[in-house]
Order: structure tokens, then sequence, then C-alpha cells
């Protein structure tokens, strides 16, 4: 990858080459109306600490907002039909849901009526969610001890697992096969000229100018909102992955169950599984810290996996890391569309560990806002910025 952009200037500059970037680079390249020129600056083209590379990469419907539900049921939809989408391109390859689905368990009333709500809203939106109780997820699921569970919900249609290292590596190759350019380097400063952003400082010294501007900055949104001279609720959230395989694997696929603890762990396959977690204290991380708490899977992790499912008394871990959240802390959702008063600087921020499953819609949303000013299929308005100054959270109940 290229360290100097090849132009002075840029249509559009998207800062961060991670799957929200690549998502509306690529989208960008669908709009029939637009052929200026894409430049995507990403400081580390390895990717090796990004939110996107640490992924599990899982997709659900189970949301309690009906725009949320939405935004997923593009995803599923894109993903299945990638090629399709691409162009009927026969190099990309099919790809799948591993519909295992999503399993919150309750074991309180408030936690039984969330879910009760949460499951109006999203039939309502077309889901195939399914309330079990006790004994039903017993029947299904005979491997957990429930006797502490008063509800389950659960869908098992486009919810689950996906390849989304793949679906992150065709949109890059397909847009910059088409023009987008990709380099190596970093945004250190941006020229502010009263509402709009006139161009931005590359770390290598050089200046590029840009019509619009779009923040995809993964955990370090703050940072390039700062150039900006705005403020972000965005920071990083250290959490934790462990794959493991157990000496006496589950005669079925394991549903990302999500104990009331907080816990979750899901179905890896060939006999692994994959768990995470973060602790009660979940303080903003370093940019750069990414040690794991090894304490916490000994003393908490583990221990309830192994109450929850005990089959899992007797496992052995195989790999673990620790990642980032784009964490918004207002309301945990996105943080998206043009600033209200620096009208060429977008954000497409504060996924809050919905990013990947997210792009799709996220990524075309904001393809068409730069392209026409407004969206033309899925309508993302209140994700936007000027609910933030205005402390108008959206409620959002399904957080993991």
């Amino acid at each position: 990858m290229n360290h100097t952009p090849t132009h002075q200037t840029y249509d559009i500059v998207i800062i961060g080459g991670g799957i929200m970037g690549a998502a509306t680079a690529w989208f960008l390249t669908e709009q029939p109306d637009f052929d200026g020129r894409v430049l995507v600056v990403e400081r580390d083209p390895s990717y090796e600490f990004a939110s996107t590379t640490h992924t599990n990469s899982c997709m659900r419907q189970q949301f309690s907002t009906e725009l949320n539900v939405r935004v997923s049921q593009f995803a599923a939809d894109f993903v299945k039909n990638l090629r399709r989408y691409m162009g009927d391109d026969p190099r990309v390859p099919d790809l799948t849901i591993r519909s295992f689905g999503y399993l919150y368990l309750a074991d309180s009333d408030d936690f039984a009526n969330t879910l009760r709500a949460n499951q109006k809203v999203q039939l309502a939106a077309g889901a195939a969610t399914r309330l079990l109780t006790p004994d039903q997820i017993a029947s299904e699921y005979p491997f957990y001890n429930v006797d502490d569970i008063m509800l389950g919900s659960i869908n098992t249609v486009d919810e689950g697992y996906f390849d989304g290292s793949t679906l992150f590596d065709w949109f890059r190759r397909k847009s910059r096969e088409r023009g987008v350019e990709y380099i190596h380097n970093e945004v250190v400063a941006m020229a502010r000229n009263a509402n709009r952003i006139d161009s931005v400082t590359l770390k290598s010294g050089a200046v590029v100018g840009c019509g619009q501007a779009v923040n995809a900055s993964g955990p370090r949104a703050v940072e390039t909102a700062k150039m900006a001279g705005l403020t972000l609720p965005v920071e990083p959230r250290k959490r934790f992955t462990w794959v493991f395989s157990a000496e006496t694997p589950l005669d079925r696929d394991l549903p990302l169950t999500i104990d009331p603890s907080g816990v979750h762990v899901r179905e890896n396959g060939g006999g692994t599984y994959m768990a995470g977690g973060h602790p009660d204290h979940d303080p903003t991380a370093p940019y750069d810290d990414f040690t794991m708490d090894h304490g916490f899977w000994q003393d908490h992790v583990w221990p309830i996996i192994a109450t929850r499912i005990p089959q899992f008394e007797a496992i052995k871990v195989q790999s673990e890391w620790a990642g980032h959240y784009a964490y918004n802390t207002l309301d945990h959702n996105a943080i998206i569309g043009p600033h209200p008063e620096v009208s060429n600087f977008l954000f497409l921020n504060g996924f809050s560990g919905h990013g990947l499953q997210q792009s799709p819609a996220m990524g075309r949303g904001t393809a068409e806002m730069l392209v026409h000013g407004r969206y033309q299929t899925l309508d993302l308005t209140p994700f936007h910025f000027d609910r933030i100054a205005a402390q108008r959270p959206i409620l959002e109940q399904a957080v993991i």
C-alpha cells in the first residue's frame, strides 16, 4: 500500500480503512451519480489491532429498536447475496450465515419482561424470535442448567456467525479495482474554515484537500473529531475473547448464549467454542492496551460457563485475545451523518460492538448521504449526531 496520495485533492477522504471505511468506499462506487475521487487513509494496513479483525463475526436480529433490526436484516441479505451485490463477479465467494441463533437467558421478572417487549418489536419487523420457557429450553438444548432461568429468547433465522473477514476483504478489493485509493498514512490535523473542513494533513506532511471527510476511525474516533474541533462520546473499551475445546463436545450447535451475568459463549466449530465478556469495572482503555486479564477468565468467566453448561467443566483454552469496542458512552448506538455545523464532516462511529454486522447498511447509508445529501434506502437519521448534543439517547435494551 502506498504512503503518498496520488492527487492533491479528493472529493471524499475517509479517515480509517476498517470495515466501516471500506464499506462506505465500496458503496460509493455503487452510486451511479458519483464519479469523484475517494481516498481512504489507514494508519495500520496490517489491521493487527483493529476492531474489525478482533471481531467475533456475529449477526443478530434481536434488538429492541426497529431500526437496529432493519439494519441487521439488510446485512443478512447482503452477506447471503454478496456475489449478486458485487455484480455477479465469479471471484466473489458464496457466503452463508451459520444460524445457530442468539439465546438470551433471563433470570428475573424485569429481564423476562424486557425480552417479551423486545420480541414484539422484532416480530413486527419480520424477525423470527421465539420465547422459550425453561422446559422448552431444556427440551431443545438439554445441556443447559436452567434452574435459575425464567425465560429465554432465540431466533435461528439469519442470526449467528458469518465470515466477516471475507466480507471485509471484498469491500476493499472491489473498491480499489473501481478506483478508490487506499494509502498507509495517518491524518494528524485538519484545516477548518468556519463550517467546513478544507483539507487534512497527513503524518507524512502532505496536505490533501477534501470536499467531504468521513470519520471512520473506530475506537480512535474522538481523536479524529478533535482535529475538526468537535467532541464525540466514543472511547475504547476492552473486550476479551477465548476459544476453547471441550473434553465432551456438545451434541448439537450451541447458540450464542447470553448468560444473565453478561458472559456469552457460542459454537465455533470442530468441537471448539468461543466465549467473551468484560469485568464490571469497564474503564476507558489506552489505545495500545491489548493485554489479557487471565484472572477474569479463571475466577469469573469459566465458572459461569461451567455452571450454565456442566459439560464445560473440562475444557482447554486454545487461543485468547483482547480487542477494543468503539463504545458510545451515551447510548451504545451508532453516531453517523453530518455534523450540524461542520456540514462536510460526517461521522461513522460508536458502534459499540455491532459494527461488523451493521457495516453494509451503514456504509450504504453514508455513501447515499455523501452523494445525495439524504438517504435513499433505509432512513438512518435517528442515528445522527444531533441527538448527542441534545442528550437524546436511543434506548436500545439489547446490548451485550
